[in-house]
């Protein structure tokens, strides 16, 4: 665990080959097709990353993000995932840190849409206290051609890059040198965590199949209370607020 948290302090981040069993991940991935499929459902907490399409003829979304998926299907907060993510959480950072807030982030099959270079603090309102860890879990065989995670490893003191939005509504992304950054395929139920400031990207998905993963998102308890003070719980407009 230690030589864990060193490399998470160091790098940004770090991977775990498997984070829970997949007995829970069939469990999760039905409740994440319920979700995917139940438009109204979900309405006011989905949108697409990749930015609205203006053809008319593809109504296919083709990076599905349904926000706090959790308010949704509340006995998801009792999986064991979230429970083990959360105790990672604390041993990287701290034992004040908590759930911030829930995710689910899918690839289409064949859309082959990038998920660009980006850093998750642009996204949040400036903290007093940064400590931050998010760990995406996947619920399929990730790799590179259907969308896994790349990292770009942290320097010291790195800042939070100028961001802007993708049109139509996408999301935040930086111009940035990704000639050192790694790729990291995992099996279903294996995770990385990377804190707010780690730049990270994932290629389109060109295979068959979908690409489904859920993010869960900790920082110190103050700070989720900071947060909600500033109106701020994570289920609004993409926008760089850092």
């Amino acid at each position: 665990m230690e030589t864990k948290r060193i490399k998470f302090i160091k790098d940004g981040f770090i991977k775990i080959d498997q984070l829970i069993t997949p007995e829970e991940v069939d469990s999760l991935g039905m409740i994440y097709d319920e979700l995917l499929q139940d438009k109204v459902k979900t309405a006011h907490l989905r949108s697409d990353l990749a930015g609205a399409d203006n053809n008319a003829d593809k109504k296919v979304e083709r990076i599905t993000q349904i926000m706090r998926p959790s308010t949704l299907i509340p006995e998801m907060l009792e999986k064991s995932s979230y429970k083990k993510a959360e105790q990672w959480a604390k041993d990287l950072l701290g034992n004040d840190m908590e759930l911030d807030f829930d995710m689910m982030i899918n690839k289409a099959p064949y859309t082959n849409t990038p998920t660009p270079w980006h850093q998750d603090a642009a996204y949040w309102i400036a903290m007093p206290d940064k400590r931050s860890a998010s760990c995406w879990i996947a619920l399929d065989e990730v790799y590179e051609k259907n969308g896994c995670m790349w990292f770009i490893p942290k320097t010291t003191g790195i800042p939070i890059l100028p961001h802007k939005n993708l049109p139509n509504g996408g999301a935040l992304y930086c111009e940035t040198d990704s000639s050192q950054a790694l790729s990291i395929p995992l099996n279903p139920g294996g995770c990385t965590f990377h804190d707010g400031f780690t730049l990270h990207f994932s290629q389109g998905n060109t295979t068959e199949t979908q690409r489904r993963a859920l993010i869960l998102n900790f920082r110190p308890k103050k700070m989720i209370e900071f947060e909600r003070e500033q109106g701020v719980d994570h289920t609004g407009e993409r926008k760089q607020r850092n």
